[in-house]
């Protein structure tokens, strides 16, 4: 793994093998949070590359003053909150009688999918139904590996503000949890 301004540098000069490496190197970290968030592997795909399109783009205003993953993760972050927010506002606009429920009425049966799926799945379908922030600061923190400080930097909180998150976050998933386990049960 080449180091971070050596490879900023290159990228700045033009070096397209130094672009393509830097993409390699962050590109988990910016599925996993821009996947954490958003749904669809269209919109995915097309928010990743817009991700690192800016990243290109503003790279010359990197100074460093974080690591390049954090930085890279906020613009991931950023970017999908957006996304979300689009969605909703498109969402606000379809009217009553244009077949919202077919858009969004779960037709499986969420029993069948979670017997199908091994234990990590289910957890990771209990974290998609959290709250954007509390999936976010779960998967920052738990799967990427980030400390406090780091996870704020990335949302644009306070570090007290992120360990709250990280608290609710938790706790609403072991209800869900305890929830699903005792309808296993039962």
């Amino acid at each position: 793994m080449t180091d971070d301004r050596t490879l900023v540098s290159r990228v700045l000069q033009g070096e397209e093998s130094a672009l393509r490496a830097l993409i390699r190197q962050h590109e988990r970290l910016v599925a996993h949070m821009v996947g954490r968030l958003v749904k669809g592997n269209e919109d995915l795909e097309e928010i990743c590359q817009d991700v690192f399109l800016k990243v290109y783009e503003k790279l010359p205003e990197f100074g460093f003053q974080s690591k390049l993953s954090t930085w890279i993760a906020t613009i991931a972050y950023r970017h999908a909150i957006n996304h979300i927010r689009k969605q909703r506002m498109q969402f606000q606009e379809i009217p009553e009688d244009e077949g919202w429920i077919e858009r969004f009425v779960e037709r499986d049966n969420p029993a069948e999918i979670l017997s199908a799926k091994d234990e990590e799945e289910r957890v990771l379908i209990f974290v998609d139904q959290l709250p954007p922030q509390y999936k976010a600061v779960l998967t920052l923190y738990h799967l990427d590996g980030m400390n406090y400080a780091e996870v704020g930097e990335v949302m644009g909180m306070p570090e007290g503000t992120v360990k709250n998150y990280l608290f609710r976050a938790r706790k609403l998933l072991k209800e869900k949890l305890t929830k699903y386990l005792h309808r296993e049960i039962a």
